[in-house]
């Protein structure tokens, strides 16, 4: 067996990558946020979260390989590091990135013609939700939000579907900044002069609150608010830049933006309604 033999994931991206390529036999241990795939959870110890982990419960696992992802993680990383654990941390955000992602995990662990082939599906998937995309009459607007204390806009890759699904980020500019703190928004104000036709919620950790972000003061005049065209896509299918992102992600925002379009094309949506 070529490559790591004894995985700790400290994201789930790796684990769902591993799992997808046949390769998990190598996994030792996961993150506990991991909801995919879902046997996952049952077969493989938990020994972190996403800013913290079990240090002493990894080394008891005898790793020779932990997969993290970007600075979220690097105090865990320098640990693991001066513990003499060999640690890749990957730093990508965006579509085109996690595709290399997946090519770069399968070469680690000796399996870069499957790595290929599943990258290669998984662009398949995209090219098909865009081709969907291109029979739309008409582009919604969109705002994503990753967290509502403060308001939090969507990452790159998290834009670039919203893209590919059909619809327009109204905040293609924050979605550039690598780190959340750079997209907070100070002024939530901007949110309803940018007026979009769709809000997406994707609250980390918690249920996403349509009733809440209606309630926001002057959101009322927000086509989307108006419209009752407020709705959620869980964050294990969206804010991980792995596999669940450019599957059932995209696939989830495509059905949003065409219900909108369908319900924009046969009449009003229902009075009230926040949900789909």
């Amino acid at each position: 067996m070529r490559g790591p033999r004894r995985i700790v994931c400290l994201t789930e991206e790796p684990t769902e990558t591993l799992y997808a390529l046949g390769e998990d036999h190598r996994i030792v241990g996961i993150s506990g946020f991991t909801v995919r795939p879902p046997r996952a959870r049952k077969e493989k110890p938990k020994v972190s979260a996403f800013t913290s982990a079990k240090i002493d419960e990894i080394m008891k696992l005898a790793p020779d390989l932990a997969i993290g992802f970007s600075d979220i993680q690097a105090d865990i990383a320098a640990e693991l590091v001066r513990r003499g654990v060999e640690v890749w941390i990957s730093n990508h955000r965006s579509v085109e990135g996690i595709l290399d992602y997946v090519r770069r995990l399968g070469a680690l662990v000796g399996a870069a013609a499957r790595a290929e082939a599943y990258a290669d599906e998984l662009q398949r998937g995209l090219d098909a939700v865009a081709a969907r995309a291109a029979t739309l009459s008409r582009r919604p607007r969109v705002y994503f939000e990753e967290w509502d204390e403060p308001p939090i806009t969507g990452i790159r890759w998290v834009s670039e579907l919203v893209g590919i699904a059909g619809g327009d980020d109204v905040f293609p500019e924050r979605a550039a900044e690598p780190l959340a703190k750079q997209r907070i928004l100070a002024d939530a104000g901007e949110v309803v002069r940018r007026a979009p036709d769709i809000i997406i919620g994707s609250w980390c950790g918690k249920k996403f609150r349509p009733d809440r972000v209606a309630a926001r003061p002057g959101w009322d005049a927000i086509p989307a608010v108006r419209d009752g065209e407020l709705h959620e896509v869980k964050s294990p299918l969206i804010l991980q830049p792995g596999p669940a992102a450019l599957g059932d992600g995209v696939r989830a925002l495509a059905e949003i933006v065409h219900g909108w379009a369908a319900r924009r094309d046969g009449g009003a949506a229902e009075p009230g309604r926040l949900l789909p």
